[in-house]
């Protein structure tokens, strides 16, 4: 029985892409749909919570998620990762360095862990994640475009450093095209930066990710609403004042 985006809590975005708002963290994970695969954008914040979503997957494209790209090595858009088992998993190059992937700062799996307990997830449920994760192994630099058949390509993109070390950005082409930026944008409160956060670099990377997208895309945040090439060009000047980045 074929299922709609709206029915299972979904936002379509364009043609065979959507996404949804999780709770919890407000976080964003992203799904593009191709003729013979599906490319995840993000896994969530739990082992559960990426069983969820790649059960939604299934159901919305007909069979298993094929692509697993994540944005940045954070707990709450990693967790889950161990959920889509048997996909390709990218991250921006550099993320599968020495303990890159599992926390801020490359501390490895442990500090990962000890972040999502400090910001709320339950111990048991981030102890079974931290476990589970597996390396990212496709690194990005520069570009990549995976086939997802059926002419559905998409392009990943190592724009960082900004948020992280190790920023990647997903880009569908179509009308309109849309580009998942991870929390390089933030729209439900101001952009996050932590002790992993490269804010000299920050600026350009939104300056990167324009570039990518162009002036008529919608742009996905890691958190909130789906916002313009404004919203992102405001975002951009405002974090370079933050962080007395010339431009």
């Amino acid at each position: 029985m074929t299922v709609t985006w709206e029915e299972l809590g979904w936002e379509r975005l364009a043609d065979g892409v959507g996404r949804c708002r999780l709770p919890g963290w407000d976080c964003t994970a992203g799904l593009v749909l191709g003729a013979g695969g599906a490319l995840m954008v993000d896994a969530g914040s739990s082992l559960a919570e990426g069983a969820r979503l790649h059960e939604a997957a299934r159901r919305l494209a007909g069979h298993r998620v094929t692509h697993l790209a994540l944005t940045h090595p954070h707990f709450d858009h990693v967790f889950g990762a161990a959920a889509f088992e048997g996909a390709e998993v990218y991250g921006a190059y550099g993320a599968a360095g020495t303990g890159a992937l599992f926390a801020p700062g490359g501390q490895g799996r442990e500090a990962l862990r000890a972040d999502a307990v400090a910001e709320g997830l339950d111990a048991r449920a981030a102890r079974e994640a931290a476990d589970a994760l597996a390396p990212v192994a496709h690194e990005v630099a520069g570009e990549c475009v995976p086939d997802l058949g059926g002419g559905r390509r998409v392009r990943l993109a190592d724009v960082g450093p900004g948020h992280t070390s190790h920023d990647l950005a997903v880009l569908v082409p179509g009308s309109p095209a849309v580009v998942f930026c991870g929390d390089l944008v933030e729209e439900s409160g101001e952009p996050q930066a932590g002790p992993d956060a490269v804010p000299s670099g920050w600026p350009a990377a939104l300056d990167r990710l324009l570039d990518l997208g162009g002036d008529d895309a919608l742009y996905v945040p890691g958190h909130g609403a789906v916002v313009d090439a404004a919203f992102v060009r405001a975002q951009r000047d405002a974090l370079a004042v933050r962080f007395g980045v010339s431009r």
